[in-house]
């Protein structure tokens, strides 16, 4: 049997399009909704954060009514939005500006629309969203979402953290941040027979053209010479960055490319490129 709307009482909560959230309450919380049809956000979230990870990407805010539009009957909200950061609807996001309520449809929803190509350099955004009408709207329920919008994986953005942890057969143990857009990483492990970490520099100053170099060492402990060359046996190596062959390092795919100069203690470096590629 299918039951009107028109039959039940004023209805003091509603589900959420897509499962977002689920509002209920009790005989007490009439007393706080005032009388006819009142827009409102979802009671159980005011922000959220749009990552506009492809061309396609959308935001879905859920809006809903206090109670059911009477029979034969439609109203309409208006949305307006306003950015702190100075997003321009139109040229960074599109959204959806009227909501359409009906008797049997006591939700709606504001589709937000990123456009890709503006945020693929980093651009980050905040754009809030409120009721344009006074009358449509409580002070005492939920009148206001915040949009928190970025781009996609942005290599200027870079949290050192990130790095730490295993990688297979080697290990970053620690890092370190030396300025706002330069740091080092220590690695462990990266040659089989018991070398001693190595420190990396990372420099993202050019988001583009991201290196990482190693720091030279004159003596790598528990390092052997003689793993290369036989005659070269009981000596330490040493290690120095390549000239002109900077390894690189992206922190969206968790990838580092290492380059070194291998060498001798005291005696010289070896002409060849030394690679080690980790990924995880």
């Amino acid at each position: 049997m299918r039951i009107s709307l028109k039959r039940l009482p004023a209805i003091c909560g509603f589900s959420l399009l897509l499962g977002v959230a689920l509002f209920s309450c009790s005989k007490d919380d009439d007393k706080m909704l005032d009388p006819g049809q009142k827009a409102f956000f979802t009671p159980t979230q005011s922000s959220a954060s749009y990552s506009i990870v492809d061309a396609n990407a959308i935001y879905k805010i859920p809006v809903g009514l206090t109670s059911p539009v009477s029979s034969g009957k439609t109203k309409t909200v208006n949305i307006t939005a306003t950015s702190s950061t100075g997003a321009v609807e139109g040229t960074q996001y599109s959204y959806t500006k009227t909501l359409t309520f009906t008797p049997d449809k006591i939700t709606d929803t504001i589709v937000v629309t990123g456009v890709y190509a503006q945020y693929l350099s980093g651009r980050k955004d905040v754009v809030k969203f409120t009721f344009a009408d006074a009358g449509d709207f409580s002070p005492s329920l939920n009148s206001s979402f915040t949009l928190n919008i970025s781009g996609p994986c942005f290599e200027g953005d870079i949290v050192l953290e990130d790095f730490l942890g295993s990688y297979p057969n080697t290990t970053i143990s620690s890092v370190t941040s030396t300025g706002p857009t330069t740091g080092t990483v220590v690695v462990t492990s990266l040659w089989d027979n018991g070398w001693s970490p190595i420190s990396f520099t990372l420099d993202w100053t050019d988001p583009s053209a991201r290196t990482v170099v190693p720091i030279a060492m004159s003596a790598i402990g528990g390092s052997n010479a003689g793993d290369l060359n036989s005659g070269y046996e009981g000596i330490t190596m040493a290690v120095r960055p390549f000239a002109g062959q900077p390894g690189t390092f992206s922190w969206c795919n968790q990838t580092l490319t290492l380059t070194l100069q291998l060498g001798v203690t005291g005696v010289g470096f070896f002409g060849s490129l030394y690679e080690v590629n980790m990924e995880r």
